[in-house]
């Protein structure tokens, strides 16, 4: 039992928190005034019975819960608010008390003509004052306080409108007799950021998991005001605000771009970088045109009709190189992991029109799945077993479905071992998420639990991971810091902790702390884990049978150890297939070892390999890809050509033959 007592009120307004529980419907919330009467009461399980705000016209309750003790989990947990007068009209107040008492209504009445105009430019420094504080009013509505924003950002775009300093701003102290604008909106600015990010963590949870379409109208408002005052500069300065920061930062670049447009001025250097990095990767770093990046070349029919033919022929439309976006698949297709192709075993390369329609970015396979990457929406087609497919659901299906959970989210990496049963997807935030099967802990969610739908690695949050990699039974990141983290199964020792213990978290690699980790490989269920450290230095460590730790023999090691033989290879890319490891060097020649039985390894024999061994099958063409499936591998050249040798008897993608060495695939 409590009492509420607020005396310059006329009410009291009760809210109950949703996540209420109430077991028993005979346990009651009671609300009296002073003389015991009863005003109101809530019971009941259902959250209709007592969810609605109750409205009490007195400035004094008393209020009690009964109940009858149980331990069952039940209880009501509500706020209450004062309900104020309202405001004196101002026809009843001396003009000066008007001037010297910011009022919404005062500023709204000011507001109704346009100020330059109406010859009110003198009044701009008291009106961005009288704005910036009816912004702070908490007893304000959020309909008034967004009101007040949104014209504070038009007062302060005027011509005649004094310039603001906003480091200034942030760095003054703020004197409580100065009643001028620089003391108002000092004092707006300074909290800003503060109001800004708790209710984007108000928002964003509700916005991505689909209970609210869009974020409202004051945060949208709230954003824009703060991208107007350059508060993402100040943001930039403090790099460990970086990644709790990256939404503003886009937001804003974005906004800028837009204006740029709009207006045909320059746009923002952070944008015109990454466009050019961008067009360094599709076309190579010989590209020394930067035309496209003056926008007084283009007017603003160009665009539209450069929007318009990218909108009727969007398969001209690609990342990639060629410009084809097209998609060609094959193998075994009986959980429709080929996403839309018809027939249960697909035996020739063949174009899948259901993915090439999204213009892919990239695809990846795993055990009887497929994953697409489209616009930063992730896509997924195949067997739903343990919720693998991350739509919510165990079903399978087999078109390509949208992962709705994180469609909100921009997705720059999928991660899936050929063999997996789970799946890792990377964020342009720097942010892991995990789904699917989750034995041994290799979700990350310090449980052993499926999850059926995308769900954030709390214990990478704020790490900024740049690479993921998924095996069998175990997982990898690796931070912009170079840091390796790994979890999962610790069998065989494959996480490199030094033990064989199971990791149901993420966990750092300690034998790596004074390297700088730029790429990492999970294998199979008999599993091993390679990575490569700056300077191109390969490691490996895990189980040992037939060789494929690649230092000789069969013994395996609960610690990363370099691979000496591939110390001046200059290896830039690493894979695992199922007991086997390949790698790739920057002068495009493969190496592959470990278990050579069905010809995975492409080097004409069965024999098991124990040392890094070049693929000499290629006839000196220059390798630019790889990729491997449990038996299996392919490879793409630089005049791109693909290649693919070994045996998919036993596995979901099949060639119906064993290539015992490189075979173009034509």
């Amino acid at each position: 039992m409590g009492q509420i007592k607020f005396p310059k009120a006329v009410g009291i307004r009760i809210e109950f928190d949703p996540r209420c529980s109430t077991e028993k419907p005979q346990h009651c919330l009671t609300f009296a005034d002073t003389k015991g009467r009863i005003i109101a009461t809530r019971s009941g399980r259902d959250k209709s019975e007592w969810a609605k705000d109750i409205h009490i016209n007195t400035t004094e309750i008393n209020w009690k819960f009964s109940s009858d003790s149980s331990p069952a989990g039940w209880g009501f947990k509500f706020k209450a608010f004062p309900i104020l007068p309202p405001p004196v009209s101002a026809d009843a107040m001396p003009d000066r008390l008007v001037q010297a008492k910011p009022s919404i209504e005062m500023v709204m009445c000011l507001l109704d003509e346009d100020l330059e105009k109406s010859g009110v430019a003198s009044m701009i420094q008291r009106l961005t004052s009288a704005l910036a504080s009816c912004a702070q009013l908490s007893q304000l509505s959020a309909d008034k306080r967004t009101w007040a924003l949104q014209h504070l950002r038009g007062v302060l775009s005027l011509e005649n409108c004094p310039s603001l300093d906003v480091q200034e701003l942030l760095q003054n102290q703020i004197n409580s007799s100065d009643q001028g604008i620089n003391n108002s909106l000092g004092v707006l600015v300074k909290g800003l950021l503060e109001v800004l990010q708790k209710q984007h963590d108000h928002e964003a949870p509700l916005v991505l998991g689909g209970k609210q379409l869009m974020h409202t109208e004051f945060f949208k408002t709230l954003v824009a005001f703060c991208c107007d005052l350059g508060l993402d500069r100040c943001i930039t300065q403090r790099s460990s605000d970086l990644q709790k920061w990256s939404w503003f930062v886009k937001y804003c670049t974005a906004a800028r771009v837009a204006n740029a447009l709009d207006k045909r001025t320059v746009f923002p250097s952070p944008f015109l970088q990454e466009v050019n990095e961008r067009v360094q990767t599709v076309c190579g770093p010989g590209v020394n045109d930067l035309s496209y990046a003056n926008n007084s070349l283009f007017s603003q029919e160009m665009d539209i009709q450069l929007l318009a033919c990218q909108s009727a022929c969007p398969n001209q439309w690609s990342l990639t190189p060629s410009g084809s976006g097209a998609l060609y698949l094959w193998g075994h297709n009986h959980r429709g992991q080929l996403g839309g192709i018809e027939g249960q075993k697909v035996t020739k390369p063949t174009f899948c029109e259901s993915i090439a329609a999204l213009q892919p970015t990239e695809v990846a396979a795993g055990e009887q799945t497929i994953f697409i990457i489209s616009d930063g929406k992730v896509f997924s087609a195949g067997n739903g077993t343990y919720g693998r497919l991350g739509i919510g659901s165990t079903d399978s299906v087999s078109m390509p479905t949208l992962l709705k959970s994180i469609q909100h989210i921009t997705i720059t990496k999928i991660a899936v071992h050929s063999t997996g049963k789970h799946c890792l997807a990377l964020s342009q935030d720097g942010e892991v998420f995990s789904w699917g099967e989750g034995d041994d802990g290799k979700l990350g969610h310090g449980s052993r639990n499926n999850q059926d739908r995308p769900r954030v690695i709390e214990a990478l949050r704020g790490k900024q991971i740049i690479e993921v990699s998924s095996g069998g039974a175990h997982s990898g990141a690796i931070t912009a810091l170079g840091r390796l983290y790994t979890w999962g199964k610790g069998r065989y020792g494959r996480l490199g902790h030094g033990d064989y213990d199971d990791q149901l978290k993420p966990k750092m690699v300690e034998a790596l702390k004074s390297y700088k980790v730029t790429q990492v490989a999970c294998g199979s269920g008999d599993a091993q884990t390679l990575c490569i450290t700056e300077g191109d230095v390969v490691w490996s460590w895990g189980d040992g049978d037939y060789g494929k730790l690649g230092r000789g023999g069969s013994d395996g090691c609960k610690v990363p150890k370099k691979i000496d033989p591939l110390l001046k290879c200059q290896i830039v890319k690493i894979v695992c297939g199922s007991q086997f490891s390949m790698a790739l060097g920057r002068n495009g020649d493969l190496y592959t070892w470990g278990k050579g039985d069905y010809h995975r390894l492409g080097h004409s024999s069965e024999d098991h390999v124990r040392w890094p061994q070049r693929v000499v099958g290629l006839n000196g063409q220059k390798v630019v890809e790889i990729s491997c499936g449990s038996l299996f591998c392919v490879c793409v050249t630089d005049d791109h050509q693909v290649y693919a040798w070994g045996t998919t008897t036993k596995v979901s993608v099949e060639m119906e033959r064993q290539m015992l060495y490189p075979h173009l695939n034509s």
